[in-house]
């Protein structure tokens, strides 16, 4: 643009047939021209300053506790309190709730900036169907310790340590997984797998990058997601890992634990298309829910009592299967 203008100082000099008055003028016009070319340059200078600086800020704000009082566990539901010391020095903090039906356990992972208060109406149909479940609240969230959330990363040790304790806690009884959003990504990145009978995925983001992208186009409008890269670059500074380290969409391929993926045909963080992919890369057994007009919400809440008869009719046909197994091995 500079250069366009100043070359065009030139042409005007040459081109000019009046007096000296008329060559002034004509200098000063495309003077003119110059200047403003160095203010718009400078301008698109600073706002691409402001806007890689707001970034960098995004990139701590996205990562910051979200740690809030939870309070006691409802009087329908007998449990007892429980903490679990995990990587980093963090406390996990949350409930049991055992069944006298010993039907099996289901671990209960809630999603970013929530807490376990999410997964309580979980809790109490599973309560109500003979489940003894396990709840809390993930690290950086509710009641948990923690400095910063991983998105999936630290959150998938965290999930190994629960499974542990159910073990401690229900020997022998089979174990399944729900996971909302965060706690669907942290279920899939565990690294060793974890030793479960079942998996439910819900609205899991195939890859942090795509994740970001999707929220930035839709708070800021789609030329936002350029900034997807300079927000990424600040994990290993911030967090200690690369963006690259949460791929659920490729830990899904060797996961050869049943899984069932449940996600809203409308949602907008996750979109169906993404949730679809994920669903095609995944290994067998796994089949696939994707409930109309739901958008990135509580799909319980969305759903009701059709989702209780699905996500039932699953665990009860995987958690049987291992029970019938552990009970022929006697």
């Amino acid at each position: 643009m500079m250069l366009s203008a100043t070359q065009s100082v030139f042409d005007c000099a040459e081109h000019v047939t009046g007096g000296p008055e008329d060559v002034g003028a004509c200098d000063n016009d495309h003077l003119a021209r110059l200047m403003k070319s160095r203010q718009v340059v400078g301008w698109i200078a600073a706002g691409m300053t402001l806007a890689l600086l707001s970034a960098v800020v995004a990139g701590y704000v996205l990562a910051r506790p979200y740690q809030v009082g939870v309070g006691p566990l409802p009087a329908d539901l007998a449990g007892r309190k429980i903490e679990v010391p995990v990587a980093e020095g963090a406390t996990l903090r949350g409930w049991f709730v055992p069944s006298d039906a010993h039907r099996g356990t289901i671990l209960l992972m809630h999603g970013v900036r929530s807490n376990r208060l999410q997964m309580l109406d979980r809790a109490q149909f599973l309560h109500r169907a003979g489940y003894s479940v396990l709840l809390f609240d993930s690290r950086a969230h509710g009641e948990s310790g923690g400095n910063a959330i991983t998105f999936g990363y630290l959150e998938s040790r965290d999930a190994q340590a629960a499974v542990e304790l159910i073990r401690e806690m229900a020997p022998g009884q089979p174990i399944g997984v729900i996971g909302a959003s965060l706690g669907g990504a942290a279920t899939v990145l565990a690294k060793p797998r974890l030793e479960v009978d079942a998996l439910v995925l819900e609205s899991v983001y195939p890859t942090i990058n795509q994740a970001i992208s999707d929220r930035l186009k839709l708070r800021f409008g789609p030329p936002a997601a350029w900034l997807t890269p300079v927000l990424t670059f600040m994990f290993r500074p911030r967090l200690g890992f690369s963006a690259d380290e949460l791929r659920p969409i490729e830990a899904v391929r060797n996961l050869t634990t049943p899984k069932m993926f449940i996600f809203g045909s409308r949602d907008r963080h996750t979109t169906a298309e993404e949730s679809r992919d994920l669903f095609e890369r995944a290994s067998e057994p796994k089949e696939l829910w994707e409930i109309d007009g739901a958008a990135h919400v509580d799909l319980y809440a969305y759903a009701g009592q059709n989702y209780e008869k699905r996500v039932l009719r699953f665990l009860d046909a995987n958690l049987h299967s291992r029970r019938t197994a552990a009970d022929a091995a006697r």
